[in-house]
């Protein structure tokens, strides 16, 4: 067989996008390759090669990094057939609903405690639990009751950085490799701690040592950059100063509970919640939500911030903060409160 010879009226020779010289074969009959051509390209001293069942390699040598991604997402993609197309595909993305995870995600987050891509001799994939994928070659599909909404980095849809942690500290043992991995998530702002909490929580990586060892530091670390960030939020804002981390009681009477900032002259209370939406929290949840229907009753404004929007939206919060104190103005005077520092 003529390996040069014109394979359809749309030859490939034109493309040189990575969808085009990798390519399912679906997509190679569109062009006019049947099965048996391209089967007959993938023999030895052809010039393609077969990287996946149904996936094609449109030239010699080993793939690249990015090769192998787009091929991972397309196996995954041409399996969806029987699958409504409302259902194999959301937003008009080409893959859709499956998205990098795992190490190779993170290796796309730019963790610098991911290996390479190359490295890798697994990439997995996130896809729908309805998917019945098996692995195969250096593909391993991890099946989800629900998928988040990916990031597209490098044109290649990946999950978000909590999620990506999660599915790949299940694959892990090296108890090491698992607490770089969580340390850098935090520690170097990839994600907040109580976002990531929820997600080893749900895969119920929790009780395993290496994860809980390390997850009560980060969630300490997590609040102190917090804290951090709400002082540069005050002061960069111009907004009057606080009372910072003091402790609320009535006179002679019971303690209300330690705030992070409270402005005295206006009745406002300001608390950073870290608590992520676990069954762990949920007690926890309870007490704070009752803390602040009881300082509310007392005549204070209280206000919830979350270490996202002090990373996210540090102006668009101090302009509430702002206008809660400029209001003050206009209620009643609250009861009269004890501060301690804590």
């Amino acid at each position: 067989m003529n390996h040069e010879a014109p394979l359809s009226p749309r030859p490939l020779h034109h493309l040189s996008d990575v969808r085009h010289r990798v390519m399912t074969a679906r997509r190679l009959r569109e062009h006019g390759v049947s099965a048996s051509e391209a089967g007959e390209r993938c023999r030895p001293g052809g010039p393609w090669q077969q990287l996946l069942p149904g996936v094609y390699l449109l030239h010699t040598g080993p793939a690249t990094s990015e090769e192998r991604l787009h091929a991972a997402l397309m196996y995954t993609r041409a399996r969806t057939q029987g699958i409504p197309a409302q259902a194999a595909r959301r937003d008009g993305a080409p893959y859709g609903e499956a998205m990098i995870t795992g190490l190779a995600a993170l290796a796309l987050h730019r963790f610098t405690s991911a290996p390479p891509l190359l490295r890798l001799e697994h990439i997995d994939v996130l896809v729908p639990h309805t998917r019945r994928l098996r692995a195969t070659g250096f593909v391993r599909p991890v099946r989800a009751h629900s998928v988040p909404r990916p990031r597209l980095l490098t044109g290649v849809p990946v999950a978000p950085v909590p999620r990506a942690v999660a599915d790949a500290v299940a694959g892990l043992t090296d108890p090491d490799r698992i607490r770089r991995l969580l340390t850098e998530a935090v520690r170097f702002g990839h994600c907040e701690a109580p976002r990531l909490l929820r997600e080893l929580t749900r895969a119920r990586l929790l009780d395993r040592g290496p994860v809980a060892a390390v997850m009560d530091v980060l969630l300490a670390e997590g609040r102190a950059a917090a804290e951090d960030r709400l002082y540069a939020t005050v002061s960069e804002a111009a907004l009057p100063s606080p009372l910072w981390n003091v402790e609320l009681l009535l006179p002679g009477g019971p303690s209300l509970g330690a705030v992070d900032a409270y402005w005295p002259d206006h009745g406002v209370v300001v608390e950073i919640d870290t608590r992520a939406r676990t069954r762990r929290d949920d007690l926890v949840r309870d007490e704070v939500a009752r803390k602040h229907e009881h300082l509310e009753q007392l005549g204070l404004a209280v206000l919830a911030v979350t270490p996202r929007q002090l990373r996210e939206s540090p102006e668009r919060l101090a302009d509430v903060v702002r206008s809660v104190l400029a209001a003050s103005a206009e209620r009643a005077p609250g009861a009269y409160v004890v501060v301690l520092p804590r």
